[in-house]
């Protein structure tokens, strides 16, 4: 079955020589941050760091979970944190969020009989999870613009195995 390459890991047993060439793991793409950096906004970025992963995990977890009540508060507005974490625990807290969320596309993508559901009228599960893909594309590449833009690219632990 055909996994978009933003979802294949190693631990799917899915991901390529070629694709794991080709694309920096999400567990790379969100490491060797401090709380400063995923807070701060460069001038004329519409986000931070934390903003756009937040936005990514929420969305991810509405998918994941058919969370229409989340899916209705995000529909209203509420598409990105109101507050700043305080703490670099909550850092950490939303990057296992997002990468937890991330194993659990990818078991869902495995699954042909729940690809064909339809979620909602006109649009499958398979569907969704293309949508899903493409967007956390989209917010993770806002996230490695941001960390070029800072100053925080490559991560320290990926150059250093380099």
């Amino acid at each position: 079955m055909w996994v978009p390459a933003s979802l294949r890991t190693e631990r799917s047993g899915v991901r390529s020589d070629a694709a794991r060439r080709e694309f920096r793991a999400r567990e790379d793409l969100l490491s060797g941050l401090t709380l400063e950096q995923v807070n701060l906004r460069p001038a004329g970025a519409s986000h931070s760091i934390f903003e756009e992963l937040w936005h990514a995990a929420t969305i991810q977890r509405c998918v994941v979970e058919q969370d229409k009540e989340l899916e209705a508060v995000l529909r209203g507005g509420t598409r990105y944190p109101n507050a700043v974490p305080e703490h670099e625990q909550q850092w950490h807290d939303l990057v296992q969020e997002f990468l937890e969320g991330a194993r659990a596309v990818i078991a869902l993508a495995q699954e042909p009989g729940r690809l064909a559901v339809e979620v909602e009228p006109g649009l499958t599960m398979g569907e969704e999870l293309n949508c899903l893909a493409v967007h956390n594309a989209y917010h993770l590449g806002k996230v490695v613009a941001l960390r070029q833009r800072i100053g925080a690219w490559p991560p320290k632990e990926a150059t250093e195995e380099s």
